[in-house]
C-alpha cells in the first residue's frame, strides 16, 4: 500500500505513558508496535488526513510512523511575568499565577512531483506550532532543492488537565504493519 494516513489524538490518564497510549487509541494506532522514522515522503506515496486510522493489520506488528507528540503532566506549569524579568528588584511581585500549559503537536506535510516531506512540532500554541511548521517545510525544501507545492498541516491541541497527564499526537503511519517477528 502507497498511502501514508495521518491522525491525531488526545489521551487523559494518571500516568504519561497512559495518557500517551489512550492518545494512540484516540487515533487507533494503540495496537502496534512503532518505529519511528525520519520525516521523508516517498515519491510514490500518497499522503491523506483521516479522522483515525483505518486498521493496518495485526495487534502486535511493527508499524513504520512520524510523530509529533507532548505531554504535560500534573507538576507542569509556566510563570508568567507581568513586567520585569528573573531577578529584578520586586520581581516576584510582578508574577503572574502559574498556569497549566497547553498541550498541541503538529504535524505537517509537503508533496511535490517527487519525494516530500514531514515536519513535526510541538508546543502549546496551535497558531505558533503550524508557523514552525511551516518554516521547517520551507527550510527542508530548500536544503534538497525539491519542489514542494502541495501542503498540508494537521494540529491537535488540548488543555491540559490537572492532577492528571494530557497528551496530543499527531502521527504519519506508513503503509500496512508488518509481523515484528
Amino acid at each position: 500500500m502507497n498511502t501514508i494516513h495521518v491522525a491525531g489524538g488526545v489521551g487523559v490518564a494518571d500516568t504519561a505513558m497512559a495518557s500517551y497510549d489512550a492518545a494512540l487509541a484516540d487515533a487507533n494506532l494503540h495496537n502496534y508496535n512503532l518505529v519511528a522514522v525520519s520525516s521523508v515522503v516517498p515519491a510514490e506515496a500518497t499522503v491523506e488526513s483521516v479522522p483515525e486510522v483505518p486498521d493496518l493489520g495485526p495487534a502486535g506488528n511493527r508499524l513504520t510512523v512520524v510523530e509529533a507528540r507532548r505531554t504535560v503532566g500534573p507538576g507542569d506549569a509556566v510563570d508568567f511575568r507581568e513586567g520585569g524579568r528573573a531577578g529584578a528588584e520586586d520581581a516576584d511581585s510582578k508574577r503572574a499565577p502559574r498556569r497549566r500549559p497547553d498541550v498541541t503537536a503538529g504535524l505537517g506535510w509537503a508533496t511535490g512531483p517527487g519525494p516530500g516531506l514531514f515536519y513535526e512540532v510541538t508546543g502549546e500554541d496551535p497558531d505558533d506550532v503550524r508557523g514552525r511548521i511551516e518554516a521547517g517545510l520551507d527550510a527542508g525544501g530548500d536544503l534538497r532543492d525539491w519542489d514542494l507545492p502541495d501542503r498540508e498541516v494537521r494540529v491537535e491541541t488540548a488543555a491540559a488537565e490537572p492532577d492528571r497527564f494530557t497528551t496530543a499526537v499527531v502521527i504519519a503511519a506508513y503503509g500496512e504493519s508488518e509481523p515484528i517477528l
